[in-house]
């Protein structure tokens, strides 16, 4: 329908019509309805310290991919093996992609488990944890690193309070874990060479509120963000889209907290 458009503006107007084929126009009249480019189904704002679903604005029903991943997640934790748990979304599932490598050799003496799905903002996760991934499972300790996805809507306040919803779930289900809350990794503009922008300065007030839930015996904070930054940009041989880490990076990452990790561990 949107080719056919400028063809009938032209005849309307008596101009010389396109010289390229195509199938003849109907009259205007008889034209019959676009099909609209708009959701079928406009989803409501999520907040992000209360518990969603991540939803498909085409069906109006739960994401099949995150639901086909959450529920992959629970059947693992009921096999109560994992004695290290990653969650987040996007950055942490890569530890399966272009991390595998570096995740393997750097964790998998511990039995780790990586419950990132690609996409979730913070109340996807806390309602992940609260249906189930977080049930029959023990882990000594548990990584969480996860926020960037809701920088473009929400609040640094609101992102926080999402944050500290989450650590709070976590330690309610798990009482023994040790919780390793990592700020929210910087990301760059891809467009000017990895750049730190605007969106970083967001990230940077959610981190100074959420290393304020460290109490250095339950939960422990880290900011490794110095490791990615080198002057005022992210060099792209670490993330080559400037947020998320290839193998090089993911080794940056293994290295800043393997040592604390190997405490937490004990």
């Amino acid at each position: 329908m949107k080719r056919l458009l400028p063809l009938v503006v032209t005849l309307t107007l008596g101009a010389t019509p396109f010289t390229r084929a195509q199938a003849p126009a109907a009259p205007a009249t008889a034209t019959p309805a676009a099909t609209p480019t708009a959701t079928p189904f406009p989803l409501p704002p999520q907040t992000p310290d209360v518990a969603a679903p991540k939803m498909d604005p085409k069906t109006g029903k739960p994401q099949a991919g995150f639901m086909a991943a959450h529920e992959r997640y629970v059947a693992i934790a009921k096999e109560g093996k994992a004695q290290l748990l990653f969650l987040g979304d996007s950055i942490t599932a890569g530890w399966a992609g272009g991390g595998k490598a570096v995740w393997e050799k750097s964790f998998s003496q511990w039995s780790p488990a990586n419950f990132g799905i690609g996409g979730d903002q913070t109340q996807h996760v806390l309602w992940r944890i609260e249906n189930g991934e977080l049930e029959n499972i023990k882990p000594k300790a548990t990584v969480i690193m996860i926020g960037t996805n809701n920088t473009g809507r929400d609040s640094a306040e609101a992102i926080a309070k999402g944050v500290t919803k989450i650590v709070e779930t976590v330690h309610a289900k798990i009482p023994t874990t040790k919780i390793l809350l990592l700020a929210v990794f910087p990301r760059g503009d891809k467009t000017h060479e990895g750049k730190l922008g605007g969106g970083y300065e967001k990230i940077k007030q959610v981190n100074a509120i959420i290393s304020k839930l460290a109490d250095n015996k339950t939960v422990y904070y880290m900011d490794i963000a110095d490791k990615f930054i080198v002057g005022d940009a992210i060099p792209l041989d670490i993330m080559p889209d400037s947020l998320h880490p290839n193998a090089k990076g993911y080794q940056i990452w293994a290295d800043a907290i393997t040592p604390e990790l190997t405490e937490l561990m004990k």
